[in-house]
């Protein structure tokens, strides 16, 4: 197998038949000797899984696989890597605002040595300036604060060789920040940029919230900032708060201008309560994750699929029964 596509899916009715359209039709520009689609249902709502499950009975290059509910699009591209059996695997999202016209210029890179061509953003149509201000001011930070060089201005749309996945399915933790791997994992790698063009339909499933918890992820499973910045906060706060205190004394028993009253000592205690709940925060969110790891359940589970030989999996997968190993 030369190419596989992985797409995850929720709730993409509006947008799968032309998405497959395209990709079809530049796939076999690319006189490629043989390629497959891989679809993720991720839980969908609609009619999602029907339209692939059409798609699959009339070309046999499409394989899908459905969640038993919806496990989340870092999962669902996991499980797409899991069962893709290309030599150069491509993630691509169903919206289209990742050109499938781009792929052959990425593959085209790919086939000069590199291991990873990932797809960078020069512009974002159809989106409202909160998401861009956000999302530039995440993916900056992000490079800042990670001990890991993670490209500004990317998605998860890009080509990786067959070396990249197998290390990728190695890497077994629970909350997944696939672009943040990717990088970690190193080899060569370089970029093509391309316009982003607006949603051709349907809603985003990339809620802020959504959005947040990959921030969260991606943080967390990179880098030890946050820790490092709330020691560096609690000694800075103990600081002040000895020196309120040597300014209390002060005014008590040297200038006896001292005006009782719970105002000052109401902040202080505010200042001091609001930076340590901050600091529990963070070390929390580090625990939840390291929680999630230990439980050691299956990455996602799954209900239904037509793939018959995916590669040994390194850890548990759900089987298409329903039921999980």
């Amino acid at each position: 197998m030369d190419l596989s596509v992985i797409i995850p899916i929720y709730n993409e009715e509006e947008n799968i038949p032309a998405l497959y359209e395209r990709l079809r039709g530049v796939l076999d520009s690319m006189s490629l000797g043989s390629y497959e689609f891989v679809f993720v249902n991720d839980g969908s709502a609609d009619r999602s899984l029907s339209l692939i499950r059409e798609l699959a009975a009339r070309d046999p290059r499409v394989r899908y696989a459905d969640f038993s509910r919806n496990f989340g699009h870092q999962i669902a591209v996991s499980a797409g890597l899991d069962l893709s059996a290309g030599a150069a695997i491509v993630i691509i999202d169903a919206d289209l605002q990742d050109p499938p016209e781009l792929i052959p210029a990425l593959y085209t890179k790919l086939r000069e040595g590199y291991e990873v061509v990932y797809a960078k953003r020069r512009s974002r149509q159809g989106e409202s300036a909160a998401k861009k201000f956000t999302a530039k001011l995440f993916y900056r930070l992000l490079a800042r604060i990670t001990n890991i060089s993670i490209p500004v201005d990317t998605g998860d749309f890009r080509v990786v060789s067959r070396k990249v996945v197998d290390a990728l399915r190695r890497m077994p933790e629970q909350n997944k920040f696939i672009r943040g791997q990717i990088s970690w994992i190193g080899y060569r790698q370089t970029y093509v940029e391309y316009d982003r063009a607006e949603r051709a339909g349907g809603e985003t499933g990339y809620t802020y919230r959504k959005m947040l918890r990959l921030a969260l992820d991606g943080i967390t499973g990179f880098s030890d900032v946050p820790l490092k910045a709330a020691s560096i906060s609690g000694f800075v706060v103990s600081g002040i708060a000895f020196l309120v205190m040597l300014y209390t004394l002060y005014e008590r028993f040297v200038t006896r201008n001292y005006q009782p009253g719970w105002a000052s000592l109401m902040i202080s205690i505010l200042f001091l309560g609001g930076v340590q709940l901050i600091a529990v925060g963070i070390i929390g969110e580090y625990i939840a994750r390291l929680l999630a790891n230990v439980r050691q359940r299956p990455l996602y589970i799954i209900s239904d699929t037509n793939v018959t030989d995916a590669p040994t999996l390194p850890r548990p997968v759900g089987l298409p029964t329903g039921t999980a190993l």
